[in-house]
């Protein structure tokens, strides 16, 4: 199994310096989509405060992880203190899913 700390490690620069290669820095997008909803804009308009949308997963289902739009890895909702996150259980590769 290849993690990324090996693929960035075994990257290098033009001048063969790994400490130069910033991969690392880079910033990409993470999304985390709880469920999703399909309402017509006329229903949408019609919502207000304290509106409930259903969405289309049940409380115990796992969340999606998106990183730059692409699906890898499922969690679950995890809350401390007053922030929300997500425990990583299963992540994708190539289209088939394996457990950590």
């Amino acid at each position: 199994m290849t993690n990324i700390d090996d693929l960035l490690g075994s990257a290098s620069s033009k001048d063969g310096d790994t400490d130069a290669f910033a991969i690392g820095d880079a910033p990409v997008e993470i999304k985390v989509v709880i469920g999703t909803a399909m309402l017509r804009v006329r229903d949408l308009l019609k919502l207000g405060r304290g509106a409930v949308v259903e969405l289309d997963r049940h409380l115990k289902d796992p969340t999606d992880v998106y990183v730059e739009g692409v699906l890898v890895a499922r969690g679950e909702v995890a809350i401390i203190d007053d922030k929300i996150g997500v425990t990583l259980t299963d992540f994708v590769k190539s289209n088939r899913e394996w457990r950590r």
